[in-house]
């Protein structure tokens, strides 16, 4: 994926791609049979709105092709399928169902009751049941992956190991709603959360007394003070979603409760972020960084378009200035500053390098790890993949 930018915008993909004759197999997922050439967009039709989306991380090509989907219905009858391509499911022995106007089709389904799939994964690949808990997100620990992380409304995070399916530890991440939480890649120790309170927080499990405040939101929203109407404070804006690039961990991205931007931060320079990705025209839903390069990431939006960025040049060549730098408690109770120097110029990005119009409003985005060249996006009812 290195198609340079081109003076009349960025190049499109999913449009009928051809790999040249001279294209060395992929490394990682073998390839497929020249009995025919691979369609470039695969559609699948699901038979309600697609939230929840997540590819595959097995090695093979059959299992890799596989994506989990689940399903936004708020009257609580809510499902989980999983589905891969019609030419993979006929040998597994089950009785399908395919749609024709799919080329997916579903070869297992499960009911997920009361609330909506707002996010699904797969168990990373690798050689208490009567209680509904409000949980907004999780992750699975690449590194280990016996560790699983889930944020909730009710301020907290949460580590478990599966194995024992015990809960390893618990805090308070945030002074509001939690609504996102990831591991750093290849680290069982490290993992930054997102939420209503606009602060971007990373954790350490062995040090859980403090935490580090990589980024916090501006006052942009105004709110009516419940003693006093006529003064007006400002809340800072929620930050919905944050994703840690998978080869560099020292790179996360975020964005904002309706905002149609998104910000690069360096955890090294706390306080501000280095770049902001600004060429969508609606709400930013969803984004991905590349599996295989650590400048690519991949975002959605309310606009229709799915946008891979090229962010190489973000690394930090600030020298040794100090920027903002606030360190709490897990607890969120106490904050210590340190003198900073001026921030620099955030690089602004207004325009990607790789665009595609997917049709309607893209609410989740997967980039699969075992197959780098597949992008899969959801949108109303369908699950779209893309190759890149």
């Amino acid at each position: 994926m290195s198609s340079p930018q081109t003076a009349t915008g960025p190049t499109s993909f999913g449009q009928g791609y051809v790999p040249p004759s001279s294209s060395s197999p992929s490394t990682t997922v073998p390839v497929s049979s020249s009995r025919h050439v691979r369609k470039e967009i695969l559609n699948y039709s699901a038979p309600w709105p697609v939230y929840g989306l997540d590819w595959s991380n097995q090695p093979t090509e059959r299992e890799a092709l596989r994506l989990a989907v689940g399903s936004f219905i708020e009257d609580g009858s809510n499902k989980i399928q999983i589905i891969t391509l019609q030419e993979f499911a006929g040998s597994d022995g089950k009785d399908y169902n395919p749609n024709s106007m799919s080329d997916w089709v579903s070869i297992a389904e499960t009911n997920h009751q009361q609330y909506p799939v707002t996010k699904i994964k797969w168990e990373p690949y690798k050689t208490k049941a009567n209680f509904c808990a409000p949980l907004t997100s999780f992750d699975w620990n690449t590194f280990d992956p016996a560790l699983i992380v889930t944020s909730s409304i009710d301020t907290t995070c949460t580590v478990w190991n599966v194995e024992t399916q015990q809960a390893k530890t618990q805090l308070i991440a945030h002074d509001k709603e939690v609504y996102d939480v990831t591991f750093a890649n290849n680290n069982s120790d490290i993992f930054a959360s997102v939420g209503a309170d606009g602060s971007v927080r990373m954790f350490d499990l062995r040090a859980l007394e403090h935490s580090t405040i990589i980024y916090e939101t501006t006052s942009s929203i105004p709110s009516v003070q419940a003693n006093n109407p006529q003064v007006a404070a400002q809340l800072p804006a929620p930050l919905l979603r944050l994703s840690f690039n998978k080869l560099d961990p020292n790179y996360l991205s975020t964005f904002h409760m309706d905002s149609s931007s998104v910000q690069i931060l360096d955890i090294r320079v706390p306080g501000i972020p280095i770049s902001e990705l600004r060429g969508h025209k609606g709400s930013v839903n969803c984004m991905a960084w590349s599996p295989s390069s650590s400048s690519e990431i991949a975002t959605g939006s309310d606009d229709h378009q799915v946008f891979i960025w090229e962010v190489n040049q973000m690394r930090n060549d600030r020298g040794e200035d100090h920027h903002h730098h606030k360190s709490s408690s897990a607890g969120g109770s106490s904050t210590n500053t340190k003198s900073s120097a001026p921030a620099s110029t955030i690089r602004v990005l207004h325009e990607p390098y790789r665009a595609a119009n997917v049709g309607g409003e893209v609410n989740q985005i997967s980039w699969s790890s075992a197959s780098p060249d597949w992008v899969a996006v959801g949108f109303g009812r369908t699950v779209q993949a893309l190759r890149l």
